[in-house]
C-alpha cells in the first residue's frame, strides 16, 4: 500500500509508522478520524494530514482492519467512527512483533556506534 503522508525528520516518526499508530488508538477504543489525527501527530508523526489519514482509513477498512459508521454529531454534520476488527487486532499484533525486532536492530546499531564514537574519541585524547 502506498503511503500518502508527508515524509517526515528530525526526531519523528516515518510515515510507514502510521498503521500500526492507527491500529493502537483503535485497539484504545472507538475514535473519529480528526480525534485520531491529533493522536498519531503527538505519537511522532507531526507531517500527517487529513486527507492523509483519512485515504489510510478507507484502505485499512477495504483490508477489513477497521470498520466504520456514521454517527450523527450535536455540533454539525455526522462523522465517521472507526474501530478495530479483529483482522485489525491481528495486523496490530502482527506490527508490534515487527516494531519489537526494529528496536533490537536499532539498540545493537547504537550501541556499536556508541562504542565507536567512544573508541575514537579515546584516540583523539
Amino acid at each position: 500500500m502506498s503511503t500518502p503522508m508527508a515524509n517526515d525528520t528530525n526526531g519523528t516518526l516515518p510515515r510507514h509508522y502510521l498503521k500500526p499508530c492507527l491500529l493502537l488508538l483503535l485497539a484504545e477504543g472507538p475514535s473519529h478520524g480528526y480525534e485520531l489525527l491529533e493522536h498519531v501527530r503527538r505519537m511522532g508523526i507531526k507531517g500527517a494530514e487529513p486527507g492523509g489519514l483519512y485515504r489510510y482509513l478507507r484502505a485499512m477498512e477495504k483490508e477489513e482492519m477497521v470498520s466504520s459508521w456514521w454517527e450523527p454529531s450535536q455540533a454539525g454534520p455526522a462523522r465517521r467512527t472507526y474501530v478495530l476488527t479483529e483482522q485489525g487486532r491481528k495486523g496490530l499484533n502482527e506490527s508490534v512483533q515487527s516494531l519489537r525486532d526494529v528496536r533490537e536492530i536499532l539498540v545493537t546499531l547504537l550501541d556499536r556506534y556508541d562504542s565507536l564514537s567512544s573508541k575514537a574519541g579515546a584516540s583523539r585524547s
